[in-house]
């Protein structure tokens, strides 16, 4: 039986995204994205800001590929999975990234810019990952 692993993440793109396929030639995505976090110490606000690899599959991939860009808002529903591998020394080495099942993409506002993304276009950005998803 398998056990819980899954994740929920809210953040931006930090990078434009990465297409690659594999040697079946199967559609990988992959990004970057970074997370904020608000809190308050001893009376002063804070920041912390964490970031993660995110790696999508198939025709998610192909959608992400297509639509994000860096600075894009994402929401992600996925799992983790580590990597482990030994470098050219033989140490161990490990990397946690996220696997996403599902990308929700936030819409994109910018007055001087009339090429960005729309609430409408984000709307329908929703339902093309949706369906690729599903």
């Amino acid at each position: 039986m398998n056990q819980l692993n899954t994740i929920h993440l809210d953040g931006n793109l930090v990078r434009d995204p990465q297409r690659k396929e594999t040697p079946k030639g199967t559609p990988v995505c992959t990004f970057s994205v970074a997370s904020n976090r608000y809190f308050r110490q001893d009376e002063e606000n804070k920041q912390e800001v964490s970031f993660f690899d995110v790696e999508t599959w198939a025709d998610t991939a192909e959608t992400c590929a297509k639509v994000l860009k860096k600075g894009r808002g994402v929401r992600i529903f996925g799992r983790l999975k580590q990597d482990r591998w030994e470098d050219a020394e033989g140490k161990t080495q490990y990397r946690i990234k996220i696997v996403a099942d599902k990308v929700e993409f936030r819409p994109q506002f910018n007055k001087n810019d009339k090429n960005e993304d729309t609430a409408e276009d984000a709307a329908e950005d929703k339902q093309q990952v949706m369906a690729d998803v599903f």
